[in-house]
């Protein structure tokens, strides 16, 4: 499915306010910008709390792509137990787990001694409301 919309010429600056224009340079794909493989891209509303700390929110829509091989603190979708699960993958010398964030990590599920956990795929992009 082809998204298109408007796409300004001009950056938005983050500092002091500088003359605005309305010239749109062209349509927007965001496909070409938040996929690099479709086929294996996915998207998924999260529920709950338990990532804020990393600044995932209940609610937000996370872009996940099923080829990519999670590396240490990568956002990664697991099912755990059936249910599946965003959490944080890190990997510590021969053991592996997922977290849910935060800087206790004491509170972890380790991937060694869970077999049937399964990690469907990396998060490449978080969409949230600011409002």
């Amino acid at each position: 499915m082809k998204l298109t919309i408007p796409f300004y010429l001009h950056k938005a600056g983050a500092g002091f306010p500088s003359p605005a224009t309305d010239y749109i340079e062209d349509d927007l794909d965001l496909n070409t910008h938040l996929i690099n493989n479709a086929p294996a891209t996915f998207i998924i509303r999260v529920q709950g709390k338990s990532m804020r700390d990393v600044g995932i929110y209940d609610g937000d829509l996370l872009i996940v792509d099923k080829s990519i091989n999670p590396k240490t603190f990568s956002t990664v979708i697991a099912n755990v137990n059936e249910e599946l699960v965003v959490k944080t993958f890190i990997k510590e010398k021969e053991i592996s787990y997922l977290t849910s964030g935060s800087k206790d990590i004491n509170n972890k599920i380790n991937l060694d001694e869970n077999q049937e956990v399964v990690i469907w795929g990396v998060v490449t992009y978080v969409i949230h409301k600011l409002q």
